[in-house]
């Protein structure tokens, strides 16, 4: 289970909190947040798509030669994504270079031996079943770089406002826990920060690892919110 994690950024709130823990926190607008609480909120969800990148990876005696023998090669690799069900707009190129190549030997001048052409596309497989199927379609086609492969969520929003609802939630339960072990009645919300940053799981593979086709396990990943919040006291 992956834990991807949207922490709070409170410019110095928090820090100032747990200096002066009987003080009140003044907010942005000049309020007072005489509670300030955290709150987390998660939902655990198996992504529904994934994104794999992969290339071919030629040398010549010359670039044109290079560059031709990599065209040719590609579109072999292209070929066989199509005909495993990748429609042509899910697939992007990313990357293509020509590079002149050299060998260096002692007290000598580096000396120019031939020319690397390289062209990587990146891959999105809407069907994520069929991820190790179609890497395996990838190496018997000819690929000679599999970069990584990424499991991502079609409906972030979505699945994070769920998270955000569980983590206000939270931040509500303690505070007023607070507020009863304190002998004083919680007020109204003055102060909600999130700072929202997701990096999506990335899985490092190699063209040997799918020598046949390799059973890929998606697992999930838990979405997680923490939010600051701070709330009056009610006079």
């Amino acid at each position: 289970m992956r834990r991807i994690v949207f922490a709070c950024a409170i410019s110095g709130l928090i820090a100032a909190a747990f200096a002066a823990p009987a003080e009140a926190q003044q907010t942005p607008s000049g309020r007072l947040a005489n509670i300030v609480v955290a709150g987390e909120g998660s939902i655990s969800v198996a992504p529904d798509y994934a994104e794999i990148t992969a290339g071919v990876t030629t040398k010549a005696k010359t670039a044109k030669e290079a560059a031709d023998a990599n065209a040719k090669l590609m579109s072999a690799v292209i070929a066989a994504l199509v005909d495993g069900g990748i429609a042509k707009k899910d697939i992007q190129t990313s990357q293509f270079s020509v590079q002149p190549v050299y060998t260096t030997q002692a007290n000598t001048e580096p000396k120019l031996t031939g020319f690397s052409a390289s062209n990587q596309v990146t891959v999105t497989i809407r069907q994520i079943d069929n991820v190790g199927e179609i890497a395996d379609r990838l190496v018997s086609a000819g690929a000679t770089n599999i970069g990584n492969l990424t499991f991502l969520h079609s409906d972030m929003s979505k699945l994070l406002d769920q998270a955000r609802e569980s983590a206000v939630a939270d931040a509500r339960r303690k505070a007023e826990l607070y507020a009863r072990a304190s002998g004083v009645t919680l007020g109204r919300v003055v102060l909600i920060n999130e700072n929202s940053t997701y990096a999506p799981f990335a899985k490092a593979v190699r063209s040997a690892a799918f020598a046949a086709a390799a059973p890929i396990a998606t697992g999930e990943d838990t979405l997680r919110v923490d939010i600051t919040v701070g709330f009056d006291i009610a006079h």
